[in-house]
């Protein structure tokens, strides 16, 4: 199973990975406070963020349930557990 993915937000501190994104694109929360999302952009050395709603995460994250379910992920358990801790 992969391993958790973190960043430092400049002003919002410690981002955990919620779910990958598309067109290179990751959705991450805030670690403590678990109201704010992000897609996180990695260009060369630079990273980009862009706050996003609450109900656009959650759809992100159920279509890579979805993805992950169709695939037949290993990594499925992970995200699961991950959707279900931020979420619900």
């Amino acid at each position: 199973m992969s391993s958790e993915r973190y960043l430092n937000h400049p002003t919002f501190g410690m981002l955990y990975q919620v779910s990958p994104g598309n067109d290179g694109r990751d959705i991450y929360a805030t670690l403590y406070a678990q109201k704010m999302f992000f897609l996180v952009e990695f260009r060369q050395r630079e990273v980009f963020f862009e706050v996003i709603p609450y109900l656009d995460a959650r759809n992100q994250a159920e279509l890579n349930l979805q993805k992950a379910k169709r695939m037949i992920s290993e990594d499925l358990p992970k995200w699961e557990n991950l959707f279900k801790q931020t979420f619900l």
